[in-house]
């Protein structure tokens, strides 16, 4: 590393630091005009998987702005740099199978959603009862699947993207790392943001039936679990994303 590379290094480390942060607060501004709008379901359904593409739209802002220019740094490798040798498995484990989870109960709600009151498609659950007939809403069906999926997918390939320039860029093992966490950080905040979503849709929903009777324990104890992990998870992403040098001291 030339002596001139090497002072450019905390430069674009802040500024990389910098947008990351500020895809975060530009998440959270989208979100405020948001959370009044007349329909309650709006905010958590739509904005918080908004959150999460601006979330990680700062990622790759940072990581764009911010990378090595060609020549500033050299470095010398005997052995080809894989992706998974960068990443923190234990978390994008984690966050892969709760992807997978993400999946799955779009793909029930999206099975046995129907129109709402208002006959608007794909938003409500309609549930047949020994007391009446049940038409339950909001329910996460197509009219709120599909751009999640949408946007979960565009994350998701921005995510590799970004993992794949980070390996193949010239620096050092310890920064492919912390930049490698900062991305999945991201991906991790874009797959449970919406998860904790859904699920607690789905579980209120759930806690509104007056009938089904054990299998509404099960779904409101399963649901209930999911939403909790989901949230703890992307706590903990934040934490990775906002701050990956400070988790990486801490874990070595």
């Amino acid at each position: 590393m030339t002596a001139e590379a090497g002072q450019d290094v905390p430069r674009r480390d802040v500024l990389d630091t910098a947008l990351r942060w500020a895809g975060a607060v530009v998440g959270i501004a989208v979100n405020i005009p948001v959370s009044f709008h007349p329909d309650s379901d709006v905010d958590l359904l739509y904005a918080f998987p908004v959150f999460g593409l601006c979330v990680m739209a700062g990622v790759f802002a940072g990581d764009a702005v911010t990378a090595p220019k060609p020549g500033r740094l050299r470095t010398a490798s005997v052995t080809p740099r894989r992706v998974r040798d960068f990443l923190p498995r234990p978390l994008t484990a984690s966050i892969a199978a709760q992807a997978v989870i993400l999946l799955l109960l779009l793909a029930f709600a999206v099975a046995t959603a129907t129109a709402d009151a208002d006959g608007r498609p794909g938003r409500a659950l309609a549930v047949q009862c020994p007391a009446g007939d049940q038409l339950l809403s909001p329910w996460p069906g197509s009219s709120y699947a599909w751009p999640g999926l949408g946007g979960l997918v565009l994350g998701t390939a921005v995510c590799a993207l970004l993992l794949r320039r980070i390996t193949a860029r010239p620096a050092t093992d310890d920064q492919r790392r912390i930049r490698a966490r900062t991305a999945i950080g991201a991906w991790g905040v874009l797959v449970t943001a919406p998860l904790f979503a859904v699920s607690l849709t789905m579980g209120v929903v759930a806690l509104s039936l007056s009938c089904a009777g054990a299998l509404k324990a099960v779904a409101l104890w399963g649901l209930g679990a999911t939403a909790f992990l989901a949230a703890l998870t992307a706590c903990h992403c934040l934490c990775v994303l906002l701050l990956p040098q400070a988790y990486t001291r801490a874990r070595s």
